[in-house]
């Protein structure tokens, strides 16, 4: 049995930086999430552990995207050969990423978001309706604990 974890209001997320362009869909910032639980997730596609999380978030998004959850990529890149938007469109493809996916080649939200000198892939990030940071979670692992939150935060209510 997951235990709910800790949701502490972190306040309202930075802002997406130099966004080179938007994969997926018709999606152009979080602002335009608002309403919606939404878990942002810094990765890049040759990342062997970002690829390790994929299956997981694949799973829930087909769970919860029809309750109000959506999922967003920010892939920044830690290798040139990963800021390119055709490897990138490539890679997606094949490892099933359909949410939307924001490219932050220069990798000014990834920096934004990540305080500190060192920023981490993968990390996720789960936000309310209102667009607060309400869970953040380094590297791998705690998939049913990331679960738990995303279930929570659907049943709060709207405000």
């Amino acid at each position: 049995t997951a235990v709910t974890p800790d949701l502490p209001d972190r306040g309202v997320h930075p802002e997406l930086r130099q966004i080179d362009r938007w994969l997926n869909r018709d999606v152009t910032s979080l602002e335009e999430l608002r309403g919606q639980v939404v878990a942002v997730q810094f990765w890049t596609f040759a990342g062997r552990n970002c690829k390790a999380t994929l299956p997981h978030m694949q799973d829930l998004y087909a769970a919860y995207h029809d309750q109000g959850f959506e999922i967003v990529g920010i892939h920044a890149p830690e290798f040139s050969y990963e800021a390119e938007v055709d490897n990138i469109v490539e890679a997606a493809a094949e490892l099933g990423v359909t949410w939307p996916i924001a490219l932050d080649t220069r990798k000014h939200t990834f920096h934004d978001w990540q305080e500190g000198p060192r920023g981490y892939w993968p990390r996720l990030y789960l936000l309310d309706r209102e667009g607060n940071i309400r869970y953040d979670h380094r590297g791998e692992g705690r998939y049913s604990q990331t679960e738990a939150a995303i279930q929570a935060l659907l049943a709060e209510p709207a405000t």
